[in-house]
């Protein structure tokens, strides 16, 4: 079995957004859509802080996908577009996607968004990897943990790209890869444990 996922070092993450760019890059995402964000925590506004001055403290929360084991999204998707591949990720057939948004509800991350128009790009034209499929309107697009890359054996763009290496990339059915070995070695957890969903993209602090 293989079960490819990411773990996130919250202590080295500096809220940079290498990751975000990195992501929307590599998969041709369009104008105004992400698949990759970093949230600042207990804050309702980007890179805000909490406390008040001089004591002040900011955090943040990478967030995409969580490729999870028991997928919400995967278990109300009524045409079988949202699955689970062989290798654990959560990935969608874009040509069987309808468009219904029943697994944009159900994901409890709200990790997934939608194409409502005609896919805009600032450039004028497509970018990043040739592999990937170019979504049309009306259907749902998120983090497919890089599937033409890791299927490559390389890394997802978002942790060849972090500078200060938050992402470790790894199987977490191997106990010997990177990624379990951090999760093991830190005590990883996941978030919002208790919906059920088992994550496997995993949190900790070095």
């Amino acid at each position: 079995m293989t079960k490819l996922a990411i773990a996130i070092d919250l202590h080295r993450c500096i809220g940079c957004n290498t990751c975000v760019l990195a992501c929307k890059m590599q998969n041709n995402v369009p104008d105004g859509m992400l698949w990759n964000r970093v949230l600042t925590e207990n804050c309702d506004i980007y890179d805000g802080a909490e406390g008040t001055y001089p004591n002040l403290t900011r955090t943040y929360l990478p967030l995409a996908c969580q490729h999870c084991e028991n997928a919400a999204c995967q278990r109300v998707c009524p045409t079988g577009a949202t699955y689970k591949d062989d290798k654990g990720r959560i990935e969608i057939d874009y040509d069987k996607c309808i468009g219904c948004r029943m697994c944009m509800a159900a994901c409890p991350y709200n990790a997934r968004v939608f194409n409502w128009n005609e896919p805009v790009r600032s450039t004028g034209f497509d970018y990043g990897d040739a592999r990937v499929p170019v979504r049309a309107k009306g259907v749902m697009e998120k983090c497919t943990l890089c599937k033409e890359r890791t299927d490559a054996g390389e890394e997802p763009r978002c942790v060849q790209c972090c500078p200060t290496d938050a992402r470790i990339f790894g199987d977490l059915d191997d106990p010997n890869s990177e990624a379990s070995v951090a999760i093991r070695e830190h005590g990883g957890y996941v978030l919002l444990e208790d919906k059920g969903t088992r994550p496997q993209v995993h949190y900790f602090e070095s």
